[in-house]
């Protein structure tokens, strides 16, 4: 039997009953209008852009992003220096744990590797360390200073292209004490044509996106292309690694897709560090005081 609006109960008539129209209804709910809702997707899509490494924005976007969101060097993990002073001149506190950073010199030898000291002794020694690579070093690494300061020689490896002959022979006849030696017979596999001045810098890269080091130095005597910069600071971010490539001075004046450029002057007991390019850091120069050994 169906009923009718007659048999409902008195005052129970679908006018009293609280129901919500459907327009009410839909105007009632949290719902987010569609273009409220694109809005907000394409601002956190163009934050990660502008966050992507290959987007250069200067000191001040890089500290804080206008979006609110956090800016990528404020996220990056970083390592510390061991220099208190240059650690709050950087952005984040310390070297970037992955990326391409250069050292610019007067000439190789000048005292560089103080500043990294710390790092090394920091990453080989921790668990489950990956190797700290040297690719053809311009000077013998020198083993006892490398264990004073605290760096775990077994996770050391020299890396010596086949171009290299000289400096192959002479670490032959004398190699450094607990230092691992290589040399990589297939420096120009797949190129055929690749001069021998650009073997460093090809064991460099290949070094750096196979994911098996934490840290990987190399020296350029030679300025490298823009491109070849660029493919070391994608295969640094692939291998997630630091690499540090050591340069002379003159490369100051070219541009370069390291995440961090400075220059290294030595002083007596120390260094002047010169902040070129720092992504969300501070710029100008810090002197620095070697520590006493």
């Amino acid at each position: 039997m169906s009923a009718t609006v007659a048999d409902l109960p008195a005052g129970d008539s679908l006018a009293d009953r609280s129901v919500t129209p459907a327009g009410d209804f839909l105007a009632d709910r949290s719902v987010t209008p569609a273009g409220d809702f694109l809005a907000d997707r394409s601002v956190i899509e163009l934050a990660r852009l502008l966050e992507h490494p290959a987007i250069w924005r200067g000191r001040s976007a890089a500290r804080a992003s206008p979006l609110g969101i956090p800016s990528l060097a404020a996220r990056s993990e970083v390592l510390p220096t061991g220099y208190a002073a240059f650690d709050a001149c950087l952005p984040g506190g310390g070297w970037p744990r992955t990326g391409l950073i250069e050292i610019l010199v007067s000439r190789f030898g000048v005292g560089e590797l103080y500043l990294l000291f710390p790092a090394l002794a920091a990453l080989t020694c921790r668990p489950a360390a990956r190797w700290c690579v040297w690719v053809a070093p311009p000077l013998e690494p020198y083993a006892p200073a490398l264990n004073a300061h605290g760096a775990a020689l077994e996770r050391m490896l020299v890396v010596r292209p086949s171009g290299d002959r000289a400096a192959t022979e002479r670490s032959a006849r004398e190699p450094p004490a607990g230092v691992s030696e290589g040399t990589p017979s297939g420096g120009q596999r797949g190129n055929p044509q690749r001069g021998r001045a650009s073997e460093p810098l090809w064991a460099f890269e290949q070094t750096l996106g196979s994911g098996a080091s934490d840290i990987t130095l190399a020296w350029a005597a030679r300025s490298p292309r823009a491109r070849a910069i660029r493919r070391l600071q994608l295969a640094a971010e692939r291998g997630k690694t630091l690499g540090v490539l050591f340069r002379p001075q003159r490369a100051a004046q070219e541009s370069s897709a390291a995440v961090l450029r400075l220059a290294v002057e030595p002083k007596p007991g120390g260094a002047r560090v010169t902040l070129l390019k720092s992504r969300g850091g501070a710029r100008g120069s810090i002197e620095i005081v070697w520590p006493a050994r």
